[in-house]
């Protein structure tokens, strides 16, 4: 069994490096999927409102035979709940279905910007934090802007901030920013939604350490300090995905890499998101 090392956070709490994202899973889904990556050594589960399985992802939790202590939940408020009330009623909302007495980390899903509220929101979880129910509280898709206006108008550094990362979008800027401001980069999307597959430079890379492509990827997260949270529902494919610490990418692996750093995005821009 493999064991993910701890990342240390602003607020005193760690989170471990590799995690298993849940996104677009069944609460059916999630119970297997959590269970096998339990005993594949996983200790940190990601999920968010909008999953729309927090319910499996809590029975799940109850299920392990892992201690709840060992056990890193991660949740979010969508941006259909900005607000200070809305949010903390989001936030208990999502407690009951996860059937937990406390959230490792709760995050703002997205800024929305064009909403003008998640300042408001962000003061519904310096509360939620302060009331003992979230225990690291941080953002999602948060750019240095949105980070900024945080820093200017609140206490409270977030904690992390979760933002699509994979090699053809590696955020060198926004990661510069979270590492002089003491905030702990996380990677949706690690994986760039499958494009690593079938990638001939990531393909040679593979052959040469013997491994897969996805290991590569996710070996290159680790090494550039991220936390990771790929995404798989086949046992397989989330033993191997945590299965990254016995070999290393050396210079002219990381030379490769980066030639495929386009600025695409997987996703959305988060400036484009109401």
């Amino acid at each position: 069994m493999t064991t993910a090392p701890l990342i240390p956070l602003n607020d005193g709490h760690s989170i471990p490096q590799v995690g298993l994202g849940v996104y677009k899973v069944s609460d059916s889904e999630a119970v297997d999927a959590i269970a096998s990556a339990l005993q594949s050594g996983y200790r940190h589960i990601d999920t968010a409102t909008l999953y729309d399985n927090e319910t499996g992802v809590g029975e799940a939790v109850k299920r392990a035979a892992v201690p709840r202590a060992e056990i890193f939940v991660t949740t979010k408020v969508f941006q259909d709940r900005h607000g200070y009330d809305e949010a903390r009623r989001s936030f208990d909302e999502s407690l009951q279905r996860l059937q937990l007495e406390y959230v490792d980390l709760f995050l703002i899903h997205w800024p929305a910007p064009k909403q003008n509220r998640y300042v408001e929101t962000w003061r519904a979880l310096e509360k939620i934090q302060a009331d003992g129910l979230a225990r690291s509280i941080g953002v999602s898709n948060f750019h240095t802007h949105h980070l900024d206006r945080l820093a200017a108008e609140t206490s409270i550094v977030p904690s992390v901030n979760q933002v699509e990362l994979h090699p053809w979008l590696p955020q060198a800027e926004l990661r510069a920013y979270h590492a002089a401001h003491g905030i702990a980069t996380e990677a949706w999307s690690p994986l760039a939604r499958g494009r690593v597959l079938d990638n001939p430079v990531l393909d040679e890379i593979a052959a040469r350490h013997g491994v897969s492509a996805a290991q590569v990827v996710i070996r290159w997260h680790v090494q550039l300090g991220n936390v990771v949270i790929p995404k798989s529902i086949t046992p397989s494919r989330i033993a191997s995905n945590i299965d990254i610490f016995d070999f290393s990418l050396d210079d002219d692996d990381l030379a490769l890499i980066a030639t495929l750093e386009s600025g695409e995005r997987t996703g959305r821009d988060p400036d484009d998101v109401g």
